[in-house]
Formats: C-alpha cells, structure tokens, sequence
C-alpha cells in the first residue's frame, strides 16, 4: 500500500506528510507514491540513506550548496505527461522541449549541490549534457527554449523578410504565407528533436525521478531535525522510549499546555491498555500507529529511542467510526471493522490498535465481545493493542495501566483547563483484572453538582 492510502486511514500520518517541506510538487507525488515496505534491508538502506542526508542539512542548511539545491528544486516541474509523449513517439511542441532543456539543467545544477553536500553517492544523477546541448544549439547557456535559426537554413531568411514586413506593415497575404511556411518548419524540426529524443526517454525519467526523490529525501531530513526524530532499529519486538505524538505535541505547545512522551514496549500477542478518561488512552494507539507507518514508509520516527517489528500493515478500530451514508450505526461499524481486522489477522501478521471495543453496547454483550476478541487475537502472531473500560475479563494477556490522574502532581488549583498536569501517562505493568475507577473523583474535585456525585456514589456501591 502507498502511502496515499495509508493517509486517508491515519489523520496523525496525514499530519506528518502535510508538515513536510517540498520543493517541488513531484517531490509530493514521489513521497505520496512511497510504498509501505515490509523488506528490512531496503528499508534500512533508506534509514541510512536519510542519516547522511541529516546530517548534511545540519551542516549546510544555511550554506551555498544546500540552498542552491533546493532552489533548483523549486523550478523543477512534473514531467510525467512530457516524458508519457515521447516515449509514445508523440511529437513535442515548444513547451515541452522546454521542459526537458530545463530539466537536463537543472540536473546539472543539482548535481553540484548533491557533490557540494557529500551526497554524491546517495543522489545519483544522470548526465543530460547531450540532451541539452541538442536543444541549445547556438550555446546560450539558459534553459528558456526557441526553434533556432540554426536548426534549419530556411529559417534565416524567411524571418528577416517576414520581421521587415511586419515592421513595415507590408502585404497580409504574404505575411500569412510566411507565417505558415514558418510553422510548418517549426513543426518539422519539433518532430525532428522529438525522434531524436527518444533515445533519452529511459535516461530523462531517470532524471526525473531522481530529482524528485532529492526533494524527498531532504524533505524528510528537514522534518528529522525540526522534530527530532529517530532512525529505528529492526527487531522482533516494538518498543519505543519517549514516543510522542507530533500533532498533539504541536497543539499542546501552542496552548502552553504539559506534553508527556511515553515508554512502551510490545510482543507478539495481545496487550489491554486501561486507565481513567483523559489518561490518553486513545492518543497512545494513535501515536503508535502513525509511528509504524513512519517506519515501514523509510521515515524516521517520533521517539527518542525505536525498535520496530516489521508488520505487514497497520489494522485499526479507533474513534466514532459511524457510518450515516451506509445507515450503519456506531455499533455496527465497529464490529465490522473488528470483523474484518480478525480476517486480516489470519492472514497476514499485523499490527492491530483497537480503541475501547463493544463501548457503545451493553455492559454484558460488550464484555463478552471484548474477551472473545481478546481470546482470538492471543492466538495470532499479530501485535495487538486494545484499549478498554472494562474490568474482570479474566484474561491472562499482558495487562498495562496509565498511572492516571495524581493529584498532588502539580503545585496549581485543579481546573478544567489544567487538568492535563495533574495527569501522569506513563504505563506501568498491572498484574489485577480491574480497571481505574477515578470519573466520580475527578469530578468531585472539579467542583461538579454535589447532589449527582453523591447519588452516582450511591449507585456505585449498590452494584
């Protein structure tokens, strides 16, 4: 899968390849192209390809090479239609045979920024020397492109006498005689540099593509070191140090509010997440989730240190999935989801990030719903996580709990707006069958209507 469906799964994926920098809109289209891979070996080639280009951005960011790279980036256009016509043996017109003049320049200029940055041997460009000579045959040096007098000894005169008439506001028939003598040679000599080509149509993709990788590559090197990602490892295990959600991260930064990175660990099987509402229970799937992509699409990741298991895709039930053009209900577009990720699950090894299943049902049906998923998934080599409100399950999977909600945490009043500081996310093993049970607490403290907490309290201890 590209990763321009992966986008359309995963907001926080989506958020990562807005906040990338391209120069150029065939950088885009090359990222948005870019596979999710599952082969260790290329995908670590890609890591080390993108260490050298970080380490080169940090260097140079602000010096000649650097800058004259992605300037010339910024005049690369997209080829692909130009390119598609010649190896059609479709003839060129003048904007076209511009558009590969350009190209074969901005080639060699990029290739003294590549050589100036040390990245001779990550970015290879193919020399278009013979290309651009072929179409600046009176060697002017400058991309701008004209059917040459040069390119046919008829074209000399017939322009002189054709300027000299209309300066001189001579005979309209013979100004429109000329006028089509003129394109038809101009016609002839596009056909004629277009078969010639032809040759190059393999090399000019080459080209083509190679630039907008550079844009890529750079791109995410840029991304690396504003947001202080990670190259990972691979391993049989996935394990994070101080993973964060970039979009969260971003958001919370800008409301001066506490962000809080988190360890994790996971193998094979299946692990609960529990914890109060508003422990980021949600968050965590999703930043662990995004991350994944990140890897498995040759990025480097959010966290400080990165291990991960090469899946072969990232299988998701996370949020308010419901469905009104289909009539489906919350519930029902949940289970189908469930349904088909179990599928997946036989199939393939996966990972899988389930946000509080059968939440939306009856106590006793959902929590029937959630061990039988439990039960299935531990069988699978997947790596799952679930998060969920529900207690006695009678699981023996692994069990992690958000530390949640620590009053004396931070030295301000408690209030709605800060509450976030008083929460601590970090997970910690839980070896009980039980879940927190903080809502009514919070709410106390919160200054809610003291009638409703005491009679939630009432229920409470009449169950």
């Amino acid at each position: 899968m590209k990763i321009k469906e992966l986008i359309k799964q995963d907001a926080g994926f989506q958020y990562i390849i807005d906040s990338m920098e391209f120069m150029s809109a065939a950088g885009r289209r090359k990222a948005l192209n870019t596979e999710f891979s599952t082969d260790a070996e290329s995908l670590r080639t890609e890591w080390q390809r993108l260490a050298k280009a970080v380490t080169a951005t940090l260097e140079y960011k602000y010096k000649k090479p650097y800058i004259d790279l992605r300037h010339c980036l910024m005049c690369l256009h997209d080829l692909q239609g130009t390119l598609a016509s010649l190896a059609n043996h479709t003839p060129l017109n003048e904007v076209e045979l511009f558009e590969i003049k350009n190209l074969a320049m901005l080639c060699r200029t990029a290739k003294g920024g590549i050589d100036g940055l040390g990245l001779s041997d990550e970015l290879p460009l193919p020399c278009l020397d013979a290309v651009f000579a072929l179409l600046d045959p009176d060697h002017t040096g400058i991309a701008n492109f004209y059917i040459y007098d040069s390119y046919d000894i008829r074209l000399t005169p017939l322009r002189r006498e054709l300027n000299a008439l209309q300066t001189a506001g001579g005979d309209p028939l013979r100004i429109s005689e000329l006028l089509v003598q003129q394109n038809e040679i101009q016609d002839a000599v596009c056909l004629h540099l277009s078969d010639q080509l032809t040759q190059w149509t393999d090399t000019l993709v080459t080209a083509m593509e190679q630039m907008a990788y550079t844009d890529l590559l750079l791109a995410k090197a840029d991304l690396a070191l504003r947001w202080n990602l990670t190259q990972p490892e691979v391993g049989e295990t996935i394990e994070y140090k101080n993973l964060i959600n970039p979009r969260l991260k971003e958001r919370n930064e800008k409301a001066r509010l506490r962000y809080q990175p988190v360890d994790l660990s996971l193998r094979s099987g299946v692990c609960l997440i529990t914890g109060a509402n508003m422990a980021g229970k949600t968050v965590l799937l999703k930043s662990v989730g995004t991350a994944q992509l990140m890897a498995q699409c040759g990025m480097f990741v959010p966290a400080e240190k990165a291990v991960v298991k090469l899946v072969d895709g990232v299988a998701t039930s996370i949020g308010d999935e419901q469905d009104e053009m289909n009539g489906l209900s919350s519930y029902a577009s949940e289970i189908i989801k469930i349904s088909n990720i179990l599928t997946e699950c036989r199939q393939r090894e996966m990972l899988v990030l389930i946000d509080e299943p059968a939440r939306t049902t009856n106590p006793t049906e959902g929590k029937a719903l959630v061990q039988a998923i439990v039960k299935l998934l531990e069988g699978l080599s997947s790596f799952t996580l679930i998060t969920t409100h529900y207690d006695q399950l009678g699981t023996t999977c692994r069990r992690l709990r958000v530390r949640g909600f620590v009053e004396d945490m931070a030295d301000v009043p408690l209030t709605p707006q800060n509450i976030n500081r008083f929460i601590d996310y970090s997970l910690t093993e839980d070896q009980s069958d039980n879940v927190p049970h903080e809502a009514l607490r919070i709410a106390s403290i919160l200054g809610c209507d003291e009638e409703l907490i005491a009679l939630a309290q009432k229920c409470v201890t009449a169950l």
